[in-house]
Parts: C-alpha cells; structure tokens; sequence
C-alpha cells in the first residue's frame, strides 16, 4: 500500500492545502482563463489558506474547455507537453488534454496504486482489453501495470474471439475492460464452448461507463473473477482517479492526488459526506492541465468512514448515472442504470438492452428494448407477453415511469467494444 494511502485526514488536509495552493499560483501565472476569473472572484493563491477555501473557486465545466479548444488551458509551454490525449467527441467538439512527463508519472503511480487496491502483484498478466489511442483507458492502465511490476498484453478492443484464444494461451489474471464488453467478452467464451473456470482470470477492473451492482454480479458469475470499479475521466488524468479495494464498497479517491467536492448541481452549494449529488474535482498534481473545480457531471456521495482494507482515503458510492445524460420522462428523472439494475439477472432476459425515447403527440415515450434469451425466445406467446408485463411494471415501480417493453432476439442488440451505447433519444434528433 502506498504510504498516503492511509493518512490520517489532518495530514491529508494539510498536503491538499500545500498543493491547491501551488496549483492556484501556476494557474493564474500561466492560463489567462484561470487569472480572469480568479481576478473576477476576488481570490489569488495566497488566500488558500484551509481546505475549505477551494469553495471560493469558481467552477470550470466541459463547455469552458470547448470553448479553448485544443489547448487554450494548457498551463505548460507545448515544448513541455509529452503526450495529448482527447475525448470521443460524441456529445459535441472534443475535450483535449496535455501531459508533462511530471503527469505521465503521477498518472503511472495512481494507476498502479489502483492495482495494488484490486491485490494485483508480481507475477500477475493483464489483460488490457481498454482501447489503445487518444482515449485515455489503454495507455493509462498500460503504464500503471508496468509501473506496478506486472506482465502486460495490450490487446485493446475488438477482435473477441482472438482475445478468447489469447486469455487461453497466455493466462492472463487480470482483466481490463469496460463492463459491458466484459459481459460481451463473457458471451464470446460461452458460444466457443470455453469453460471460464478453465481461464486463469482472477480479478477484473472496470470502468469508463456507469454500471450497477447487478452487472458486476453478473460479470462475476460468468467469468469468475472479482469485478472492481475504476473511476476516471480525462479531463481530470484518465484511469486511476479512484480504485474500489476487494472490499467493494466504492472506489477509493486517490485525494493526494485530486480534492473531491459533492455539489447540489443546481445550486452549486457543496453537500455533507454521504449527500447524493454532482461530484467535482481539482487536481492538485498535474502541470500541463490542471482543472479547478470541474464539474463531472456524474452523480455520487463521498464516504469518508474507515474501509476494512486500511485506506482512509473516500470512497465514491457507485455512480448512478450522470446529470447531462439523466432521462426526463414526462417530468421524471431517470438514470439507464435504474433500468439495468431491474434487467440484469431477471431470469429468461440477457444483460444487453438498449432504451428509445421518443416523444409523440407531445408526450415522451419509453420503450425498452431487451433481449431474451434464446430457451426464452422460444417459449409460446403468452409467456412472452407475461414477461413484458412483468419488466413493465417493475420499472414502473422502481422508476416510477410507464414504458413500453419489446423482447427482441438473442444478440440483436449491437455490441460493445468498448462504451455501450444504452439511450437513443429521439427528441434530440
């Protein structure tokens, strides 16, 4: 275990506050961005003076980095920066994101911290399955694992069946993926005949997209291993912003490293430890692009109670969903992990869904498209239809929404190489 893994919360405080303060100063010599707004909210470096001070900070949000696109918030001179890596780009132009050779090695250390938290050791192989280029997942977990001492094969994405044949030849340990091609993966294995007691999986970290407490009990049973939920998001470094320990009660926040704040999205105001809302984040290490006070988007609590593993760091409860892709139903919030928590185990039903909301004659429409499987697809009508009925009214009263339930054929739904694509919204289109 990494020796501010378990400081104790004063000397955390304290090394934060030394940090913030250091990061506040080099964003206002460096980024005109940063020293306008700061000039405008009254507050420099020197003002930095508790933990509590980050609350003076105005928020930064991913439309200020659109709008300094590709490098206007770059903190370093380019001839510093060692590496660029940038979002997809789905929900609108491209976020990018610069590191000094200062950030590639703290991004190292968190990422193998992060291993360390799922008990991975010397003589382990991972299996990297995360996508390998300007997305941050494959080379950050990539140069973790050769930081942590650990056999690396950088299969990135795709060609599943190749990676079938190489977890059998190769032996890998661990498993690093997105938990839906996991459970695509998982199929893969079933319909080539492989027994997944015979792999030598062991542990799987996964991340880059919500996933539910079902999911990870169904990617459990499957490929028996221990599924562990990484957090991290490019703006903030990638991979390793948080690590769940094989206690499993959330990912542990590497805080030495990035302050955490809870915000009510809708006011700003910060909530207590263990109040539900918008998770915020400001780097206290990196060079090249540091963020005060991001706002991800993505909705948790802190939980700042010991863990049984001995970190004292806070751990996230499991990210639900996100503000900007929460689901308004005529007038109802819904998150797609809602949805999947009530899908995922449900007997006769595969984990594969994906949910089309429409609005007709003024009114929002949900339908949710599911997979059965194929015993199920099979069965006389009437016990079809009584599974419909039955998913309709379990998310009618889980959710609270009345929706429309379609049972589709085994492997109908595209998969997933890498982030499943769950919501198709037809009123944005």
């Amino acid at each position: 275990m990494h020796q501010n893994d378990a400081l104790d919360r004063s000397s955390l405080q304290r090394l934060q506050v030394e940090r913030l303060r250091e990061t506040v100063r080099r964003v206002i010599a460096n980024v005109p961005f940063y020293r306008e707004r700061f000039r405008a909210a009254g507050i420099g470096a020197d003002d930095i003076r508790s933990i509590e001070d980050v609350r003076r900070l105005p928020f930064t949000t991913k439309q200020d980095l659109r709008d300094h696109y590709p490098f206007g918030l770059f903190a370093v001179p380019m001839a510093d920066v060692a590496r660029i890596h940038a979002s997809s780009g789905t929900t609108g132009k491209m976020t990018v994101v610069g590191y000094t050779r200062h950030d590639l090695d703290a991004w190292a250390e968190v990422c193998s911290r992060s291993l360390g938290c799922a008990g991975v050791h010397r003589g382990d192989i991972v299996h990297n399955a995360y996508g390998y280029g300007l997305f941050t997942g494959g080379l950050g977990v990539h140069y973790g694992a050769e930081k942590h001492g650990v056999t690396v094969i950088p299969i990135s994405g795709g060609n599943t069946k190749r990676q079938v044949m190489i977890l059998q030849d190769f032996g890998g340990t661990v498993l690093t993926c997105t938990p839906s091609y996991a459970l695509n993966l998982a199929e893969v294995i079933q319909e080539l005949g492989v027994d997944p007691a015979s792999l030598k999986l062991r542990v799987g970290i996964f991340g880059a997209e919500p996933w539910s407490e079902a999911m990870r009990k169904e990617i459990e049973k499957k490929l028996h291993l221990d599924a562990l939920d990484i957090y991290g998001l490019s703006e903030v470094m990638g991979p390793g912003v948080a690590m769940e320990c094989l206690a499993k009660n959330g990912p542990h926040v590497f805080e030495d490293h990035f302050l955490a704040e809870v915000i009510d999205p809708d006011t700003g105001e910060v909530l207590p430890a263990g109040a539900r809302g918008e998770l915020v984040f400001t780097s206290l290490t990196k060079e090249a692009f540091p963020v005060i006070r991001y706002r991800t988007r993505d909705i948790t609590s802190l939980d700042t109670a010991p863990c049984s593993c001995g970190r004292t760091l806070a751990r996230m409860v499991r990210v639900t969903g996100r503000t900007d892709d929460m689901l308004i139903i005529r007038g109802v919030n819904v998150f797609p992990s809602q949805i999947e928590s009530i899908l995922v185990g449900l007997p006769g039903v595969e984990p594969h869904y994906q949910l089309i909301v429409d609005r007709v004659n003024q009114m929002d429409t949900l339908e949710v498209q599911v997979e059965v499987t194929e015993g199920t697809f099979s069965d006389e009508v009437k016990k079809l239809e009584g599974l419909a009925r039955r998913i309709e009214n379990d998310v009618k009263d889980y959710c609270g929404v009345t929706c429309k339930v379609k049972l589709v054929e085994p492997k109908s739904i595209q998969r997933s190489e890498g982030k499943a694509k769950r919501v198709i919204d037809k009123r944005k289109m």
